[in-house]
């Protein structure tokens, strides 16, 4: 005797009538990040990458400019990128308590700045300052 097909309750009936329904079993493997996969050529699920933002790519352009002949390990840009990830953090929430502090809705180039003076220390804070400065003069006199 062969065994009971997977429920099919609370599904949309399937616009591809006259083809071979598909595997059971597989249908009930997949996980909810298949639900918004893509069909491909023979009608069968296809399972979609989950995309992961980085800053890798930003990483390894500026490396590039730096040292053009050196080269970066996966676990090198691993640590790099969680270093840049945490930064960012730090200064997003000390930026989003500046402003809150000020009663202001808006994170503006001010806020960051003194969040980076805040977070970074001595020399580092300076040079990121200026180079931050330098980044809003250039965008301001592109517009």
């Amino acid at each position: 005797m062969a065994p009971k097909p997977a429920s099919t309750a609370g599904k949309a009936p399937s616009s591809q009538a006259g083809k071979a329904p598909a595997k059971a079993p597989d249908a009930a493997k997949k996980s909810t990040a298949s639900k918004s996969a893509a069909k491909s050529a023979d009608g069968k699920k296809k399972k979609s990458k989950v995309r992961k933002e980085t800053y890798s790519t930003y990483i390894y352009r500026v490396l590039k400019q730096v040292h053009p002949d050196t080269g970066i390990s996966n676990k090198a840009m691993a640590i790099l990128n969680s270093f840049v990830q945490d930064i960012f953090e730090r200064i997003a929430a000390e930026a989003s308590k500046l402003a809150q502090y000020n009663k202001k809705s808006t994170i503006s180039s001010r806020e960051i700045q003194t969040a980076v003076r805040l977070i970074l220390p001595g020399e580092l804070s300076k040079h990121a300052i200026s180079e931050g400065t330098k980044s809003v003069t250039k965008f301001s006199s592109s517009k």
